[in-house]
């Protein structure tokens, strides 16, 4: 085998599939490996259907778990299957713990790895995802930096492997599949008019697993006049139900939503409220302006710009970032004039260069 790539998550499977799709084109051997990390069928099935990619090579079926159960498991059933496969290279997308399990049982039995998504950093230590990317980061070979900020932490912090400013993977993939959306069929279903309604997602362990903290971003979000859709994770909708925790009358929870449907209710609405890092970029692309329920971020490039405001789970804080938004509106409009993530060709450049290191 010349590629395993490891993944598990929603983020990572639209992270890597125009690698997926650039290294099947090329003819490049490339093995998918899912660790089951997400398994409902809204979390990840539904995304590879979307983007038309081959079924996972081998499933792990991790599951559920705590950060150390799912690190180590993943590790543990992950060894065996590389050591079969013996993969010249191991791709690595994202700061899931499935990346962080991919990357150590990767380095551990030498293969090299490459990471995809380096230098990300939020330098809040109480997300795991920030531990898992300096973690990745650390015991990468080739480090695939989305932004020159990115590539600036890197070499800040000294890491020893190959540091390549490639673009970001995910604007890639918001240009081939994002702008060609042009249904606007959910619009239709939850009967929201284009403009006037606000989007809601929530799911990290740091709002979600405390109820004051959960409590405080409601209170917040009450105040705002526009209706909120809000797509619910099953982890907020089990921790809701766990709190027996009730949702202002102006906040509409629905299902997770695909790729596809997820963005045509993004590029349609007045604005994103998210603790999302992902969404956070696909609000920037879609000149979308962004409330963040988090205290920093690892995309301070739309921070800095004036479009993405961050407010964590203070309701004093949120319904100030509400107003402000409001008022401002056209103005941030008019913001969006530069684009830091690349030029939607990063995929392409990763592939050269793991096409590189197999020839090797």
């Amino acid at each position: 085998m010349e590629i395993s790539i490891v993944l598990g998550t929603r983020p990572q499977i639209i992270k890597s599939a125009l690698v997926i799709h650039e290294c099947l084109r090329r003819g490049l051997e490339i093995e998918i490996i899912h660790t089951g990390q997400h398994y409902e069928y809204t979390l990840s099935q539904v995304f590879l259907e979307e983007f038309n990619l081959p079924q996972p090579n081998v499933i792990l079926g991790v599951g559920s778990g705590t950060h150390a159960y799912q690190t180590g498991e993943i590790m543990i059933r992950l060894e065996k299957k590389l050591i079969d496969s013996s993969p010249c290279i191991v791709v690595i997308p994202g700061d899931t713990n499935s990346a962080l399990a991919g990357a150590l049982t990767s380095a551990k039995i030498g293969i090299p790895v490459a990471h995809i998504e380096s230098g990300a950093r939020s330098y809040d230590m109480k997300m795991a995802e920030e531990i898992n990317r300096r973690l990745i980061d650390h015991v990468s070979k080739i480090l695939f930096a989305p932004t020159l900020n990115c590539k600036i932490n890197l070499e800040k912090e000294n890491v020893l492997g190959d540091i390549y400013l490639v673009g970001d993977t995910m604007y890639d993939v918001y240009l081939n599949f994002g702008c060609k959306i042009k249904s606007r069929e959910i619009l239709s279903e939850l009967r929201l008019a284009e403009g006037k309604y606000a989007v809601l997602t929530i799911h990290r362990a740091e709002n979600v697993d405390n109820l004051t903290t959960l409590r405080n971003i409601f209170n917040g979000l009450k105040e705002a006049e526009l209706d909120i859709v809000f797509p619910m994770h099953p982890r907020t909708r089990d921790k809701l139900i766990e709190y027996r925790l009730g949702l202002p009358r102006n906040i509409h929870p629905i299902n997770p939503l695909g790729y596809a449907e997820m963005l045509t209710l993004l590029k349609h609405a007045r604005l994103l409220i998210t603790d999302s890092g992902g969404l956070q970029k696909e609000a920037f692309w879609a000149k979308i302006p962004c409330i963040t329920l988090r205290d920093r971020t690892e995309w301070i490039e739309t921070v800095k710009m004036g479009v993405n405001f961050l407010v964590g789970s203070d309701p004093i804080k949120i319904t100030q970032a509400l107003n402000y938004v409001e008022d401002s509106y056209y103005r941030i409009k008019t913001i969006y004039n530069d684009n830091p993530f690349g030029d939607g060709r990063a995929s392409e450049r990763i592939v050269d260069i793991l096409e590189d290191c197999v020839k090797k």
